[in-house]
Protein backbone atom coordinates (compact mmCIF):
# COMPACT_ATOMS: atom_id res chain seq x y z
CA UNK A 1 0.00 0.00 0.00
CA UNK A 2 1.37 3.39 -0.97
CA UNK A 3 2.09 5.85 1.86
CA UNK A 4 1.39 9.46 0.92
CA UNK A 5 3.67 12.29 1.98
CA UNK A 6 0.79 13.81 3.97
CA UNK A 7 0.24 10.59 5.92
CA UNK A 8 3.96 10.26 6.63
CA UNK A 9 4.24 13.86 7.85
CA UNK A 10 1.19 13.24 10.04
CA UNK A 11 2.88 10.23 11.59
CA UNK A 12 6.05 12.20 12.13
CA UNK A 13 4.09 15.00 13.77
CA UNK A 14 2.43 12.54 16.14
CA UNK A 15 5.76 10.96 16.95
CA UNK A 16 7.31 14.37 17.54
CA UNK A 17 4.45 15.29 19.86
CA UNK A 18 4.89 12.07 21.81
CA UNK A 19 8.62 12.70 22.13
CA UNK A 20 8.15 16.30 23.24
CA UNK A 21 5.51 15.30 25.78
CA UNK A 22 7.62 12.49 27.14
CA UNK A 23 10.49 14.14 28.96
CA UNK A 24 10.82 13.72 32.68
CA UNK A 25 7.12 13.89 33.44
CA UNK A 26 6.24 10.99 31.15
CA UNK A 27 8.99 8.85 32.53
CA UNK A 28 7.91 9.58 36.07
CA UNK A 29 4.29 8.95 35.27
CA UNK A 30 5.17 5.54 33.90
CA UNK A 31 7.18 4.28 36.85
CA UNK A 32 6.17 6.06 40.05
CA UNK A 33 4.21 4.32 42.77
CA UNK A 34 0.77 5.64 43.58
CA UNK A 35 -1.39 4.28 46.37
CA UNK A 36 -4.68 5.92 45.48
CA UNK A 37 -6.40 9.04 46.78
CA UNK A 38 -7.61 9.05 50.38
CA UNK A 39 -11.36 9.39 50.90
CA UNK A 40 -12.06 8.51 47.27
CA UNK A 41 -15.45 7.25 46.19
CA UNK A 42 -16.44 3.92 44.72
CA UNK A 43 -19.35 1.58 44.07
CA UNK A 44 -20.27 -1.65 45.85
CA UNK A 45 -22.06 -4.14 43.59
CA UNK A 46 -23.99 -6.69 45.63
CA UNK A 47 -24.57 -9.35 43.02
CA UNK A 48 -27.06 -11.22 45.22
CA UNK A 49 -29.46 -8.29 44.81
CA UNK A 50 -29.15 -7.93 41.03
CA UNK A 51 -32.29 -9.01 39.10
CA UNK A 52 -30.97 -8.45 35.59
CA UNK A 53 -33.36 -5.61 34.78
CA UNK A 54 -30.69 -3.76 32.75
CA UNK A 55 -31.78 -0.43 34.22
CA UNK A 56 -28.11 0.31 34.90
CA UNK A 57 -27.33 -0.07 31.21
CA UNK A 58 -30.11 2.33 30.27
CA UNK A 59 -29.03 4.83 32.92
CA UNK A 60 -25.42 4.69 31.74
CA UNK A 61 -26.32 5.18 28.08
CA UNK A 62 -28.66 8.04 28.94
CA UNK A 63 -26.25 10.14 31.03
CA UNK A 64 -23.37 9.49 28.63
CA UNK A 65 -25.52 10.21 25.57
CA UNK A 66 -24.68 6.87 23.98
CA UNK A 67 -26.75 5.37 21.15
CA UNK A 68 -29.63 3.07 22.02
CA UNK A 69 -28.98 -0.67 21.59
CA UNK A 70 -30.44 -2.68 18.73
CA UNK A 71 -32.75 -4.46 21.19
CA UNK A 72 -34.74 -2.67 23.88
CA UNK A 73 -33.49 -2.78 27.47
CA UNK A 74 -36.64 -4.71 28.35
CA UNK A 75 -35.57 -7.51 26.02
CA UNK A 76 -33.86 -10.05 28.28
CA UNK A 77 -32.99 -12.41 25.41
CA UNK A 78 -29.65 -10.60 25.07
CA UNK A 79 -28.64 -12.14 28.40
CA UNK A 80 -28.62 -15.62 26.89
CA UNK A 81 -25.06 -15.14 25.71
CA UNK A 82 -21.93 -13.69 27.29
CA UNK A 83 -21.58 -9.95 26.68
CA UNK A 84 -18.87 -7.37 27.19
CA UNK A 85 -18.79 -3.59 27.07
CA UNK A 86 -17.95 -1.79 23.84
CA UNK A 87 -17.44 1.69 22.41
CA UNK A 88 -21.20 2.27 22.59
CA UNK A 89 -21.88 0.44 25.87
CA UNK A 90 -19.80 1.32 28.92
CA UNK A 91 -21.44 -1.37 31.04
CA UNK A 92 -23.36 -4.60 30.45
CA UNK A 93 -25.29 -7.10 32.54
CA UNK A 94 -24.61 -10.82 32.20
CA UNK A 95 -26.43 -13.92 33.38
CA UNK A 96 -25.50 -17.43 34.41
CA UNK A 97 -27.63 -20.27 35.77
CA UNK A 98 -26.39 -22.20 38.78
CA UNK A 99 -28.40 -24.95 40.47
CA UNK A 100 -31.42 -23.93 38.43
CA UNK A 101 -31.35 -20.30 39.58
CA UNK A 102 -30.27 -17.33 37.43
CA UNK A 103 -27.48 -15.09 38.68
CA UNK A 104 -27.05 -11.60 37.23
CA UNK A 105 -24.14 -9.21 37.54
CA UNK A 106 -22.85 -6.02 35.96
CA UNK A 107 -19.39 -5.38 34.52
CA UNK A 108 -17.56 -2.17 33.63
CA UNK A 109 -14.21 -0.51 34.34
CA UNK A 110 -13.14 -1.33 37.91
CA UNK A 111 -11.28 1.98 38.37
CA UNK A 112 -8.15 0.57 40.01
CA UNK A 113 -6.53 2.50 42.84
CA UNK A 114 -3.25 2.19 40.92
CA UNK A 115 -4.48 1.73 37.34
CA UNK A 116 -2.41 -0.25 34.87
CA UNK A 117 -3.69 1.89 32.01
CA UNK A 118 -2.22 5.01 33.64
CA UNK A 119 1.05 3.32 34.58
CA UNK A 120 1.83 2.30 30.99
CA UNK A 121 0.63 5.50 29.32
CA UNK A 122 3.74 7.56 28.52
CA UNK A 123 1.73 10.67 27.57
CA UNK A 124 -0.49 10.76 30.68
CA UNK A 125 -3.71 10.19 28.76
CA UNK A 126 -5.13 8.36 31.80
CA UNK A 127 -5.52 9.84 35.26
CA UNK A 128 -6.79 8.60 38.61
CA UNK A 129 -8.90 11.43 40.02
CA UNK A 130 -9.34 12.16 43.74
CA UNK A 131 -13.00 11.16 43.29
CA UNK A 132 -11.88 7.62 42.49
CA UNK A 133 -12.59 7.68 38.77
CA UNK A 134 -10.00 6.76 36.15
CA UNK A 135 -10.51 9.13 33.21
CA UNK A 136 -9.04 9.45 29.72
CA UNK A 137 -7.86 12.51 27.77
CA UNK A 138 -8.14 11.86 24.05
CA UNK A 139 -6.35 15.12 23.15
CA UNK A 140 -2.94 13.73 24.15
CA UNK A 141 -3.47 10.07 23.22
CA UNK A 142 -1.13 8.82 20.47
CA UNK A 143 -3.07 5.62 19.82
CA UNK A 144 -0.42 3.16 21.01
CA UNK A 145 -3.09 1.11 22.86
CA UNK A 146 -0.65 -0.04 25.55
CA UNK A 147 -3.52 0.52 27.98
CA UNK A 148 -5.55 -2.21 26.27
CA UNK A 149 -2.71 -4.69 26.63
CA UNK A 150 -1.89 -3.72 30.21
CA UNK A 151 -5.37 -3.76 31.76
CA UNK A 152 -5.78 -7.02 33.70
CA UNK A 153 -9.56 -6.72 33.36
CA UNK A 154 -9.46 -6.12 29.57
CA UNK A 155 -11.53 -2.97 29.90
CA UNK A 156 -10.38 -0.26 27.42
CA UNK A 157 -11.91 -0.57 23.96
CA UNK A 158 -10.86 1.20 20.76
CA UNK A 159 -12.97 2.85 18.09
CA UNK A 160 -11.71 0.77 15.19
CA UNK A 161 -14.68 1.82 13.08
CA UNK A 162 -13.66 5.49 13.24
CA UNK A 163 -10.95 5.98 10.58
CA UNK A 164 -10.29 9.66 11.37
CA UNK A 165 -10.38 10.32 15.13
CA UNK A 166 -10.49 6.96 16.94
CA UNK A 167 -10.35 7.05 20.72
CA UNK A 168 -10.02 4.72 23.69
CA UNK A 169 -13.42 4.25 25.33
CA UNK A 170 -14.42 3.02 28.77
CA UNK A 171 -16.60 3.73 31.81
CA UNK A 172 -15.68 7.00 33.54
CA UNK A 173 -17.54 6.33 36.82
CA UNK A 174 -19.56 9.37 35.68
CA UNK A 175 -16.77 11.64 36.96
CA UNK A 176 -18.49 14.87 35.78
CA UNK A 177 -21.64 13.90 37.70
CA UNK A 178 -19.70 13.07 40.86
CA UNK A 179 -18.08 16.52 40.73
CA UNK A 180 -21.58 18.01 40.69
CA UNK A 181 -22.69 15.93 43.65
CA UNK A 182 -24.75 13.54 41.53
CA UNK A 183 -24.77 9.75 41.48
CA UNK A 184 -23.30 7.72 38.61
CA UNK A 185 -26.00 6.97 36.04
CA UNK A 186 -26.02 3.23 36.72
CA UNK A 187 -26.32 3.67 40.50
CA UNK A 188 -29.12 6.19 40.19
CA UNK A 189 -31.07 3.83 37.92
CA UNK A 190 -30.73 0.65 40.02
CA UNK A 191 -34.14 -0.21 41.58
CA UNK A 192 -32.88 -2.92 43.97
CA UNK A 193 -29.92 -1.13 45.57
CA UNK A 194 -27.62 -3.71 44.06
CA UNK A 195 -25.33 -0.75 43.42
CA UNK A 196 -24.28 1.48 46.33
CA UNK A 197 -22.20 4.64 45.82
CA UNK A 198 -20.10 6.14 48.60
CA UNK A 199 -16.66 6.55 50.14
CA UNK A 200 -14.63 3.42 49.46
CA UNK A 201 -13.79 2.92 53.12
CA UNK A 202 -17.50 3.07 54.02
CA UNK A 203 -18.37 0.60 51.26
CA UNK A 204 -15.84 -1.88 52.64
CA UNK A 205 -17.47 -1.58 56.07
CA UNK A 206 -20.93 -2.20 54.57
CA UNK A 207 -19.63 -5.22 52.67
CA UNK A 208 -17.98 -6.76 55.75
CA UNK A 209 -21.11 -6.20 57.80
CA UNK A 210 -23.24 -8.01 55.22
CA UNK A 211 -20.85 -10.96 55.09
CA UNK A 212 -20.86 -11.22 58.89
CA UNK A 213 -24.66 -10.95 59.10
CA UNK A 214 -25.39 -13.36 56.24
CA UNK A 215 -22.44 -15.77 56.04
CA UNK A 216 -24.51 -18.34 54.15
CA UNK A 217 -25.46 -15.83 51.47
CA UNK A 218 -22.03 -14.46 50.58
CA UNK A 219 -18.59 -15.69 49.61
CA UNK A 220 -16.27 -14.53 52.40
CA UNK A 221 -14.37 -12.13 50.19
CA UNK A 222 -14.78 -8.58 48.90
CA UNK A 223 -13.56 -8.60 45.34
CA UNK A 224 -11.59 -5.44 44.59
CA UNK A 225 -10.47 -4.77 48.14
CA UNK A 226 -6.94 -5.96 47.39
CA UNK A 227 -6.88 -7.29 43.79
CA UNK A 228 -4.11 -5.53 41.83
CA UNK A 229 -3.64 -3.13 44.74
CA UNK A 230 -7.38 -2.53 45.08
CA UNK A 231 -10.16 -1.06 42.94
CA UNK A 232 -12.83 1.57 43.41
CA UNK A 233 -15.44 -0.90 42.17
CA UNK A 234 -16.13 -3.59 44.78
CA UNK A 235 -18.13 -6.82 44.52
CA UNK A 236 -20.06 -9.08 46.86
CA UNK A 237 -21.19 -12.44 45.53
CA UNK A 238 -22.93 -15.62 46.57
CA UNK A 239 -20.91 -17.70 44.08
CA UNK A 240 -17.15 -17.90 43.41
CA UNK A 241 -15.98 -14.83 41.54
CA UNK A 242 -14.20 -16.95 38.94
CA UNK A 243 -17.61 -18.32 37.92
CA UNK A 244 -18.55 -14.77 37.00
CA UNK A 245 -15.45 -14.28 34.88
CA UNK A 246 -13.63 -12.18 37.48
CA UNK A 247 -9.98 -13.16 37.63
CA UNK A 248 -8.75 -14.63 40.90
CA UNK A 249 -5.14 -15.01 39.78
CA UNK A 250 -4.15 -11.34 39.81
CA UNK A 251 -2.65 -11.14 43.28
CA UNK A 252 -2.46 -7.97 45.34
CA UNK A 253 0.55 -6.26 43.75
CA UNK A 254 -0.37 -2.93 42.10
CA UNK A 255 0.18 -2.70 38.36
CA UNK A 256 2.92 0.01 38.45
CA UNK A 257 5.20 -2.29 40.47
CA UNK A 258 4.76 -5.01 37.86
CA UNK A 259 5.33 -2.73 34.87
CA UNK A 260 7.95 -0.27 36.13
CA UNK A 261 10.95 -2.32 34.98
CA UNK A 262 9.70 -2.75 31.45
CA UNK A 263 8.55 0.86 31.22
CA UNK A 264 12.08 2.23 31.62
CA UNK A 265 12.59 1.41 27.93
CA UNK A 266 9.55 3.44 26.82
CA UNK A 267 11.44 6.78 26.57
CA UNK A 268 14.01 5.17 24.31
CA UNK A 269 11.31 3.58 22.16
CA UNK A 270 9.45 6.87 21.80
CA UNK A 271 12.59 8.85 20.99
CA UNK A 272 13.45 6.38 18.25
CA UNK A 273 9.90 6.34 16.89
CA UNK A 274 10.51 9.10 14.26
CA UNK A 275 13.60 7.23 13.06
CA UNK A 276 11.56 4.06 12.75
CA UNK A 277 8.82 5.87 10.82
CA UNK A 278 11.40 7.47 8.51
CA UNK A 279 12.90 4.06 7.78
CA UNK A 280 9.48 2.59 7.20
CA UNK A 281 8.60 5.45 4.88
CA UNK A 282 11.85 4.97 2.93
CA UNK A 283 11.26 1.24 2.57
CA UNK A 284 7.69 1.87 1.47
CA UNK A 285 8.82 4.38 -1.16
CA UNK A 286 11.50 1.97 -2.43
CA UNK A 287 8.94 -0.80 -2.57
CA UNK A 288 6.56 1.46 -4.51
CA UNK A 289 9.36 2.41 -6.92
CA UNK A 290 10.28 -1.22 -7.52
CA UNK A 291 6.62 -2.12 -7.97
CA UNK A 292 6.20 0.72 -10.49
CA UNK A 293 9.28 -0.40 -12.43
CA UNK A 294 8.07 -3.99 -12.44
CA UNK A 295 4.66 -2.86 -13.63
CA UNK A 296 6.21 -0.75 -16.41
CA UNK A 297 8.39 -3.66 -17.51
CA UNK A 298 5.39 -5.99 -17.48
CA UNK A 299 3.40 -3.58 -19.65
CA UNK A 300 6.35 -3.18 -22.03
CA UNK A 301 6.74 -6.94 -22.34
CA UNK A 302 3.00 -7.37 -22.93
CA UNK A 303 3.06 -4.71 -25.65
CA UNK A 304 6.02 -6.35 -27.34
CA UNK A 305 4.34 -9.74 -27.26
CA UNK A 306 1.16 -8.24 -28.67
CA UNK A 307 3.06 -6.46 -31.44
CA UNK A 308 4.99 -9.61 -32.34
CA UNK A 309 1.80 -11.64 -32.37
CA UNK A 310 0.07 -9.04 -34.51
CA UNK A 311 3.00 -8.93 -36.93
CA UNK A 312 3.04 -12.71 -37.19
CA UNK A 313 -0.71 -12.83 -37.75
CA UNK A 314 -0.48 -10.10 -40.41
CA UNK A 315 2.38 -11.87 -42.16
CA UNK A 316 0.43 -15.13 -42.26
CA UNK A 317 -2.64 -13.34 -43.56
CA UNK A 318 -0.67 -11.57 -46.29
CA UNK A 319 1.03 -14.83 -47.32
CA UNK A 320 -2.35 -16.55 -47.48
CA UNK A 321 -3.82 -13.69 -49.49
CA UNK A 322 -0.85 -13.80 -51.86
CA UNK A 323 -1.30 -17.51 -52.47
CA UNK A 324 -5.03 -17.07 -53.03
CA UNK A 325 -4.34 -14.24 -55.48
CA UNK A 326 -1.78 -16.42 -57.29
CA UNK A 327 -4.26 -19.30 -57.53
CA UNK A 328 -6.97 -16.97 -58.86
CA UNK A 329 -4.61 -15.63 -61.51
CA UNK A 330 -3.70 -19.17 -62.55
CA UNK A 331 -7.39 -20.11 -62.84
CA UNK A 332 -8.08 -16.97 -64.88
CA UNK A 333 -5.14 -17.79 -67.16
CA UNK A 334 -6.40 -21.32 -67.70
CA UNK A 335 -9.87 -20.03 -68.49
CA UNK A 336 -8.46 -17.56 -71.04
CA UNK A 337 -6.29 -20.25 -72.57
CA UNK A 338 -9.24 -22.61 -72.87
CA UNK A 339 -11.41 -19.87 -74.37
CA UNK A 340 -8.71 -19.07 -76.93
CA UNK A 341 -8.45 -22.71 -78.04
CA UNK A 342 -12.20 -22.93 -78.37
CA UNK A 343 -12.23 -19.82 -80.55
CA UNK A 344 -9.47 -21.21 -82.85
CA UNK A 345 -11.32 -24.49 -83.31
CA UNK A 346 -14.44 -22.77 -84.42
Amino acid sequence: MSISRRKFLGWMGTAGLATSLLGKSASAASTKEFTGHPNSYGVLHDITRCVGCRSCEEGCNTVNELPKPAKAYSDKSVLNKKRRFSTTEFTVVNKMVQKGSPIFWKTQCNHCLEPACASVCFVNAFEKLPSGAVVYDASVCVGCRYCMMACPFEVPTYEYDDPYTPEIVKCTLCAPRIEKGLLPGCVESCPTESLIFGKRDDLLKIARARIEKYPDRYVDHIYGEHEMGGTSWLYLSGVPFKDLGLREDLGNTPAPKLTSGALHVVPMVVSLWPVFLAGMYGMAKRRDKIAAEEKLQAVKTAVELAENKAAETLSQAMEKASKEKENILKRVARIKEKAAKTEEGS
